[in-house]
C-alpha cells in the first residue's frame, strides 16, 4: 500500500485564539524588523516625574545632646520633654559648693594683691606722712637747744667760768641732736618719696596671678551649670538629679532641637543619584496624616554613598541597597513631630 507524505499544519486548523495570538506575534515581528515602519507607531515607556525615598523628619538643626563639661552629679534637672528652651538657658546644674568656695577664695586674694598694690603706688598712709614731719620739727628743736647750750658753755670756758667736762657733754648733745634731725629727715623722704619701680613691678604681677586664679575658680564654678546651645524644644530627657555624668560625651543629659524649621533626612537608591539637582521641588507624606502632602526643597545632597538607615515595614525590601542622603527643607510652620518616617517624593524636572 502507497503510504501518504505526513501534513502541514495548516493556521486555519488552529483554535482561533491561538491564530490570532500568532498572527498578531507575526505582523508585530514583521513591523519591528521592517526598517519602514515609524518609530512614532511603536509604544514607548512613560517618562519618570518623581523620585521616591523614604526618610525621617528632623530639626533644621538636627538634634543635639547637651552634655555636662565636667564630671559631677546632677544637682537639678530644670527641664522636662516638650518645654520650650532658649539659647544660653541654664537646663541643669552639677554639685558645685566646692567651686563656689574656691572662687569666694580666688576672689579674697584679689583683694589682698589690689590693697597691696595700693599701698605700694600710694605710699604711706597721710597719718605717717605727718608724724614723719613731726619728728623732723622735733629733732630740729633740739638740736638748735643743743646748739644754743654748746654756745653757751664755750662763752663759759672762754671766760674760764666752766668746766671742760660738761663743755665735752654739750658737744656730745649737739651731736646726737644733729643725727636724730638727719635720721628724722631719712624718714621723712622715704614716707614721701615715690613707689620703687621694682616693687610695684612685684605688686602688679602678684595682682595678676591672683586675678588669673579667680579667673580659673570661675570658669570651673561656669562648667557646673549646663546650658542650651539653641533656641528650641527639649526633645528627650536622659538623666534625672542624683546621677553621675562626665564630660566624655557618653551620659548626655537632655536632647534639644529646632522644630520651629524642620527638615527630611531622604534616602535616594544609587540609581536615582543622576537625577538630582539641589533646589529640586520636592513634597513627602506620612500615614498618619493620609494624603496631605507637605511641600519642600532639596536643600542639599549628600556626597558619601552608605547603607540604609530608614526601613520600611515590607519584609521583602532589600537592606543592603547602597544610599545617597539628601536633606529636604520643610516650609517653615509646619508640625511634625521629630522622627517621624516619611515617603519622600522629589520632581524630575523635564529634559530641555
Amino acid at each position: 500500500m502507497q503510504r501518504r507524505p505526513p501534513s502541514i499544519p495548516c493556521p486555519l486548523r488552529l483554535p482561533l485564539g491561538l491564530f490570532l495570538l500568532w498572527a498578531l506575534v507575526g505582523t508585530l515581528d514583521a513591523r519591528a524588523a521592517d526598517p519602514g515602519v515609524p518609530a512614532r507607531d511603536l509604544p514607548s515607556p512613560a517618562p519618570r516625574t518623581v523620585i521616591a525615598a523614604l526618610g525621617r523628619v528632623e530639626p533644621l538643626s538636627e538634634e543635639i545632646r547637651i552634655a555636662a563639661a565636667m564630671t559631677g552629679r546632677l544637682a537639678e534637672v530644670m527641664l522636662d520633654e516638650g518645654q520650650p528652651v532658649t539659647r544660653g538657658q541654664v537646663v541643669a546644674t552639677l554639685e558645685n559648693a566646692d567651686h563656689l568656695a574656691r572662687v569666694q577664695e580666688a576672689q579674697a586674694n584679689v583683694a589682698i594683691a589690689q590693697a597691696a598694690l595700693e599701698r605700694v603706688i600710694n605710699g604711706a598712709r597721710p597719718s605717717e606722712r605727718e608724724e614723719a614731719a613731726a619728728a623732723v620739727g622735733e629733732a630740729q628743736a633740739h638740736l638748735t637747744r643743743a646748739e644754743r647750750e654748746l654756745s653757751r658753755q664755750i662763752g663759759l670756758a672762754q671766760k674760764r667760768l666752766g668746766s671742760g667736762q660738761d663743755l665735752d657733754n654739750v658737744g656730745s648733745a649737739r651731736d646726737v641732736a644733729q643725727a636724730q634731725l638727719a635720721r628724722a629727715r631719712a624718714r621723712l623722704a622715704v614716707v614721701d618719696s615715690p613707689a620703687r619701680a621694682d616693687e610695684q613691678a612685684r605688686a602688679e604681677a602678684e595682682l595678676a596671678l591672683a586675678q588669673a586664679r579667680l579667673a580659673v575658680a570661675r570658669a570651673l564654678y561656669e562648667k557646673s551649670f549646663v546650658r542650651s546651645p539653641i533656641d528650641g524644644v527639649v526633645l528627650r530627657r536622659f538623666r534625672r538629679a542624683g546621677e553621675q555624668v562626665t564630660e566624655m560625651g557618653d551620659t548626655p543629659i537632655l536632647a534639644v532641637g529646632d522644630l520651629a524649621h524642620l527638615r527630611v533626612r531622604a534616602e535616594v537608591d544609587e540609581a536615582d543619584i543622576a537625577l538630582l539637582r539641589v533646589g529640586q521641588d520636592a513634597y513627602i507624606q506620612a500615614d498618619a496624616y493620609g494624603e496631605r502632602r507637605f511641600p519642600g526643597r532639596v536643600g542639599r545632597i549628600g556626597s558619601l554613598m552608605g547603607r540604609k538607615q530608614v526601613l520600611s515595614d515590607d519584609p521583602a525590601e532589600r537592606k543592603d541597597t547602597r544610599v545617597l542622603e539628601v536633606l529636604i527643607d520643610l516650609e517653615p510652620g509646619l508640625a511634625l513631630p521629630a522622627g517621624l518616617r516619611v515617603n519622600a517624593y522629589i520632581a524630575i524636572p523635564p529634559p530641555d
